[in-house]
């Protein structure tokens, strides 16, 4: 009867073993992700919205060095905050530009940048909400914009820039923007930026102003970055770097 016994339930543990088992959660993978998306062009959102103002999961940006022929400037750099012309000439110069600053945008792992960013002072941005170059339905160029209306409400939220590598800070934006710019053929034309492309939009306007998103922070968030700005200005100079 033991041998029995012994062989039934060999049987029934060779019946269990059988049946698939679902695999752990990557518990790890999930961390990665959200660790994943970046703080600020860097700019992130941390709220969860709609789709078309979340930003997305992307990986964090870096400096890659020299791409299409462009560097992005260091703060404290004065090409930062240098005047920014008008665009008057709407020609292949101009749109091979704005193809290598998106070169360079996706290589940092960025969603945005402004002509001054590397060192052109001309009213020329470039963005993509979704930091996806394979989006290019997504890709957005604008040449002389100008805010034409904002939002009494304000939204604060985490950004940080490429010319300030290695940390952000909280920003007070308008939630919205109403926006007149020129394309690349200089046809005129308007738009309205909510949520996380306003956020964007808003963050690269400033730099065509001269207008560093440090210049917008709280007195106690800009205390909380002044090692960092002291960092880039000790390693990089007066001049800033290219």
């Amino acid at each position: 009867e033991v041998a029995m016994m012994a062989a039934a339930c060999l049987v029934v543990a060779l019946a269990l073993s059988a049946v698939p088992h679902p695999a752990p959660a990557d518990h790890c993978a999930a961390a990665r992700l959200r660790s994943s998306r970046p703080r600020g062009p860097r700019l992130a959102l941390r709220m969860e919205t709609e789709a078309a103002t979340t930003p997305p999961d992307v990986e964090e940006e870096f400096d890659p060095g020299e791409v299409a022929g462009l560097r992005v400037l260091k703060y404290p750099h004065p090409l930062l905050r240098a005047p920014n012309t008008e665009v008057t000439d709407f020609d292949d110069d101009l749109r091979d530009l704005s193809r290598r600053m998106l070169k360079m945008m996706y290589a940092s792992k960025g969603v945005g940048l402004a002509a001054p960013q590397v060192g052109v002072n001309k009213r020329l941005m470039v963005f993509n909400p979704e930091g996806d170059e394979k989006k290019l339905g997504a890709e957005v160029v604008l040449v002389n914009p100008l805010i034409t209306a904002r939002a009494e409400g304000t939204d604060t939220d985490d950004e940080g820039c490429l010319s300030f590598p290695g940390f952000g800070a909280q920003v007070e934006r308008p939630k919205w923007v109403r926006v007149k710019a020129q394309n690349l053929k200089g046809k005129p034309f308007s738009k309205k930026y909510t949520g996380w492309e306003a956020r964007i939009f808003q963050h690269e306007y400033d730099h065509l102003d001269g207008v560093l998103y440090v210049d917008r922070l709280a007195e106690e968030e800009r205390a909380k970055v002044q090692g960092d700005l002291d960092r880039l200005i000790s390693a990089h100079g007066p001049g800033g770097a290219l």
